[in-house]
């Protein structure tokens, strides 16, 4: 299931939020890709979309949840690369 949280973290003269896979990056990137997200919005294990964008994936399926939701189903899906595994490369 593709999850979308609030966007909250402004950058770059917008307001931005996370698009994430549940079960695959396969799925995600499909989706992204699908919504005409471009790919260098993708860090990892998430896509960053603008405030601008949010109605359109949500129209295209993406589930709405609270950022806290979607770091936890992230975590159990084993897609989430924590902070540890960002320093590390």
């Amino acid at each position: 299931m593709i999850l979308i949280d609030p966007p909250l973290w402004p950058r770059h003269g917008t307001v931005w939020g996370h698009l994430v896979s549940d079960s695959s990056l396969d799925e995600l990137h499909r989706f992204a890709a699908a919504a005409g997200i471009p790919p260098r919005a993708f860090d990892r294990d998430h896509y960053d979309y603008p405030v601008e964008r949010r109605n359109a994936l949500v129209a295209l399926g993406a589930a709405e949840v609270s950022t806290r939701e979607l770091i936890v189903r992230l975590r159990r899906s084993g897609l989430r690369v924590t902070a540890a595994q960002r320093r590390a490369v």
